[in-house]
């Protein structure tokens, strides 16, 4: 008579099982037509600085564009592979739901309906910011509470929209909403002085600023900030493989910075003694067989893309024209909120 196996030994034999299986999902339709066309087409806002707009030499920067790169550069080898589809807070979703771009990388806010009831799924959060309310400094205003009656520029669709909605119904105010579809022409109505206040991501609002304004001075933040805006890549929702790739190939970002691995040093590194190094650059093989993909993935996302911290530096650290500081944008070890899971 074969003898029963205790509880621990039958869970430790299942765990092993699981271990050593080979990894078996349906192939990613995404991922086929991305191959296909040899090109990952991300849907951005494309005029916002620090997340999506192109500089000076008529090229493409941003945290938005670098983690739509790093997904290319780990699916397709090359980083360069991306096309960039201008979306608005109204058509980016449809734009990504009907399959006109593969991955949406606009800043937008995870919010449990966008994550449920519309049909999409979030990757990790690569931005953590809030809502904030500028206004002309000529306006006197002090606090929100300063704005009843006000008129406020918003755009239609966006997270901004219910934000200013819910402020003012909770502050027992009246407000005029001026509702523009276009980022440039939502920036130029407001500077221009057609509204009051406008009202967006404090990183928006200080893009604009540098932007649009004629002096920048001239314009200020209110002291208060409303709703949490966490920001991240979106993707459709059923292709489990897809949202597995975009997913780590974000963390192996984050986990590089932690780990010491550079887009510089990267090289080197591959030599290192560190098992969970070697694992993330795929020295130890089965990380890329688990998500469909070869060894090298996240070493070519570092390599052409680098650690998370090189792309926050610049597009909003020391290396832009923003220079925030990390804040809650910094790793977990640092006292941010910035963490990726074990890469085993």
């Amino acid at each position: 008579m074969i003898p029963k196996l205790s509880t621990i030994a039958l869970s430790a034999a299942v765990l092993m099982g699981a271990i050593n299986a080979t990894p078996s999902h349906a192939q990613s339709a995404t991922m086929e037509t991305v191959k296909k066309r040899g090109a990952l087409v991300c849907g951005i806002h494309g005029g916002r600085a620090g997340f999506s707009a192109i500089d000076s030499q008529g090229r493409w920067n941003g945290i938005d564009i670098d983690t739509c790169r790093a997904v290319a550069a780990a699916v397709l080898g090359d980083a360069a592979k991306t096309q960039f589809v201008r979306t608005t807070a109204q058509s980016r979703f449809p734009s990504l739901q009907t399959g006109e771009v593969d991955l949406l990388t606009n800043n937008v806010t995870k919010t449990l309906l966008r994550d449920t009831s519309m049909g999409f799924d979030f990757g990790p959060i690569t931005f953590y910011d809030a809502q904030g309310f500028m206004v002309a400094r000529s306006l006197g205003a002090k606090s929100i509470k300063d704005l009843n009656g006000a008129t406020v520029c918003v755009a239609p669709g966006s997270t901004s929209e219910k934000v200013v909605a819910d402020v003012f119904r909770q502050n027992r105010m009246t407000y005029r909403a001026v509702v523009i579809d276009k980022p440039q022409e939502l920036s130029q109505a407001f500077f221009s002085g057609r509204c009051d206040v406008n009202v967006q991501t404090t990183t928006g609002l200080a893009s604009q600023r540098s932007i649009f304004a004629a002096n920048p001075d001239d314009y200020v933040f209110l002291p208060e900030v409303a709703a949490k805006d966490p920001m991240g890549p979106v993707v459709r929702h059923g292709d489990n493989q897809w949202k597995d790739i975009v997913t780590w190939v974000v963390y192996a970002l984050i986990e590089a910075e932690e780990a010491g691995v550079t887009s510089r040093n990267v090289d080197e590194m591959l030599r290192s003694e560190d098992q969970n190094i070697r694992r993330l650059l795929g020295v130890t093989p089965g990380l890329g067989r688990a998500l469909g993909l070869d060894e090298q993935w996240a070493y070519r996302a570092i390599k052409q893309v680098g650690n998370y911290g090189e792309v926050y530096d610049r597009s909003f650290g020391p290396n832009s024209a923003f220079k925030l500081p990390r804040g809650l944008n910094e790793l977990w070890t640092r006292g941010g909120l910035l963490y990726s899971p074990p890469f085993n």
